[in-house]
């Protein structure tokens, strides 16, 4: 019993830690951050990083919010015309689904570890899930190095790599083609295909970080423990 219980602990250490760096993400944080950058692209169509600023919130507060869709269906530019079209909403939709499915993983992840951890610490195998956690930090820096280099060499050596990845995610979680738009749609323009290069990079390294931080401080904590 408690080697499946053991092993369930370390399954589920790499969906907390993912999730957390999603919610992370999914903070001003990011966006602030990513579109100061100085290789940032421009937007051909003339967007300003003030607009950027200005129109990103939106999008990021809908995905986390208990909005619907007509809370970005009813944004408008300065001369009357919508922001996002049909076909952008449509997708956001989706996007919000994923969001919203994932974050509920995040949640009941997080809940179960507690509830393990009360259920370890009563039944006085607190080593025990330690070590679980130790081999879930393991596993979570193998899956963020290979994202991370994904990204990574996508930016720096072969950006079609990173969109075959790209395209395989969006074949995972959506349907058909409706998460490709134009270069002139709003969403594109907001967000181009380095806003996700950098994120999964991002993602993959505060990933990599919680991963680390469970497999050598956890293991650096135990080992100070039995030498007192």
């Amino acid at each position: 019993m408690k080697s499946i219980l053991s092993y369930i602990i370390s399954l589920l250490t790499p969906l907390a830690l993912i999730g957390t760096a999603l919610r992370i993400l999914l903070t001003p944080i990011y966006y602030n951050i990513e579109y100061r950058m100085p290789y940032f692209p421009m937007d051909e169509y003339g967007m300003t990083q003030k607009e950027r600023l200005h129109w990103a919130p939106f999008a990021v507060r809908y995905l986390v919010s208990d909005e619907d869709i007509s809370y970005l269906g009813d944004l408008n530019f300065e001369d009357g015309a919508p922001l996002f079209n049909y076909r952008e909403l449509s997708h956001m939709e989706d996007v919000k689904n994923v969001v919203t499915g994932a974050l509920r993983v995040w949640g009941l992840s997080l809940a179960i570890l507690i509830l393990l951890a009360i259920v370890a610490y009563r039944q006085k195998w607190i080593p025990l899930y330690i070590n679980s956690l130790r081999r879930g930090g393991m596993w979570m820096i193998g899956l963020a190095v290979a994202l991370g280099l994904i990204a990574g060499v996508g930016i720096v050596f072969n950006p079609d790599i990173f969109w075959q990845f790209f395209t395989l995610f969006h074949t995972v979680f959506f349907e058909g083609d409706s998460w490709l738009f134009y270069y002139s749609d709003t969403l594109i323009r907001l967000f181009p295909i380095r806003f996700w290069q950098d994120a999964f990079l991002a993602g993959a390294i505060l990933a990599l970080g919680g991963g680390a931080a469970l497999a050598f401080w956890l293991k650096s904590a135990d080992t100070m423990q039995q030498s007192v």
